[in-house]
């Protein structure tokens, strides 16, 4: 399946939306990481290209949880498929409360796709709020409560039989000089992996 041609056959094409032009087998996802916006230019992404400005982080990341990945090939190979909250370019320094309501029907779509899903992890506040909207749409409540990550990150949240594990944002050069949120964002993902792999 291509996840792109899926979203737009059955959500639709909007011009400022972008989606990830990905192939893949939805059945041999187990695992989804939700980042907060996608970039200004696509081949900075995730799918964009191999020396995309976000695989920089998350291979560093991935690394530092004993995953030593070096394509994104090879993460979709060990069932970790990753997405944007946010299909829309910010173009403040924060992220607009519309860019999350339009882009929202193609995450909603998007995570409906996976029938083998075991967590989903929430790379940032973004990412977070996203998903709330969704589970506040589907079960009429949100799944993460509002209050501060790290008093979070040890509290074991469902959807469902999917484990949730809200986390730290995974891109941007903050990531790596933020020492204590990279190993954190690790830990969550070192956590997923040993769930998903047991």
């Amino acid at each position: 399946m291509n996840i792109r041609t899926e979203l737009e056959n059955t959500v639709g094409v909007q011009p400022m939306i972008q989606l990830n032009d990905v192939d893949l087998n939805p059945a041999h996802i187990r695992a989804i990481l939700i980042n907060e916006v996608v970039p200004a230019n696509p081949r900075q992404d995730f799918y964009g290209s191999r020396e995309a400005d976000y695989l920089t982080t998350t291979f560093a990341l991935f690394r530092e949880a004993g995953l030593p990945v070096t394509t994104i090939q090879e993460l979709l190979d060990a069932g970790i498929y990753i997405t944007n909250a946010v299909k829309i370019p910010k173009t403040e320094s924060t992220v607009e409360n519309s860019a999350i309501d339009i882009s929202l029907p193609y995450l909603k779509k998007e995570l409906s796709l996976f029938p083998q899903l075991k967590a989903i992890l929430l790379m940032g506040d973004v990412a977070k709020k996203a998903f709330n909207k969704i589970t506040k749409q589907t079960i009429k409540k949100n799944i993460v409560p509002a209050i501060s990550t790290y008093k979070l990150r040890n509290s074991e949240l469902y959807y469902g039989d999917i484990r949730i594990f809200p986390s730290y944002i995974m891109t941007g050069k903050n990531i790596l000089i933020e020492k204590s949120k990279f190993a954190m964002a690790a830990e969550d993902i070192q956590r997923m992996l040993k769930l998903i792999q047991g």
